[in-house]
């Protein structure tokens, strides 16, 4: 089993890495394979809603999030990280899962998700609001902690002292563990995945 956790963050190995990193290893600790995927600072494209991911089966801006994708179908579950802006998530990861999910939602139906944010004092909350809603429109369940998974701290020595964010972070690895464990072993008895109904799709606005 494996776990692919983005780094939404411009730096490679500041606050939002701490957080994952931590993640990481307890995860790696239970016997899970662990994949930090970094995203830097790339140039990106924002989804327009063209539509020729339904034709060609990505999307048509051939760049780093068709290659997140590629990883995502082999992945069993994901954790998503990223700093805080303005009490709200980078730019970059917005416009990366836009569109991975717009044009690669069956990479991550069913497979459990988290997400981790970093402050440096405020705005993790309606952050971590903001990129849960992309795993509750796809068939996404939740992995939780003993606490909203957030990590504090300006630079990565101060998120290294935030004791409560890494045990935070730690009990969400061995939580994610235990779900994909518990999947796996549904599977082997025979539980399969709910049967996907025909997307309906409601317009309220009349001619």
């Amino acid at each position: 089993m494996k776990v692919l956790l983005l780094n939404g963050s411009a730096h490679r190995n500041g606050c939002t890495f701490t957080a994952l990193d931590e993640v990481a290893r307890t995860l790696n600790s239970e016997n899970i394979e662990t994949e930090i995927f970094q995203l830097g600072n790339p140039e990106l494209r924002d989804c327009i809603g063209c539509q020729a991911c339904r034709k060609i089966g990505k999307c048509v801006y051939n760049d780093v999030v068709n290659d997140f994708v590629s990883k995502a179908r082999e992945a069993d579950g994901f954790v998503f990280g990223t700093p805080v802006y303005y009490a709200h998530p980078s730019g970059r990861i917005l416009t990366l899962l836009d569109r991975a999910f717009y044009s690669g939602s069956s990479a991550f139906a069913f497979k459990p998700a988290a997400s981790v944010v970093s402050a440096r004092r405020s705005g993790t909350t309606a952050s971590f609001d903001v990129l849960n809603k992309y795993f509750t429109i796809c068939n996404m369940p939740i992995v939780s902690s003993s606490y909203w998974n957030n990590i504090h701290g300006n630079i990565m020595e101060e998120a290294r002292q935030d004791e409560e964010g890494l045990q935070t972070m730690r009990i969400l690895g061995r939580n994610m563990a235990w779900m994909l464990k518990c999947i796996d072993a549904g599977r082997k008895f025979g539980i399969t995945k709910p049967q996907l109904e025909e997307k309906i799709k409601t317009n309220f606005i009349r001619g």
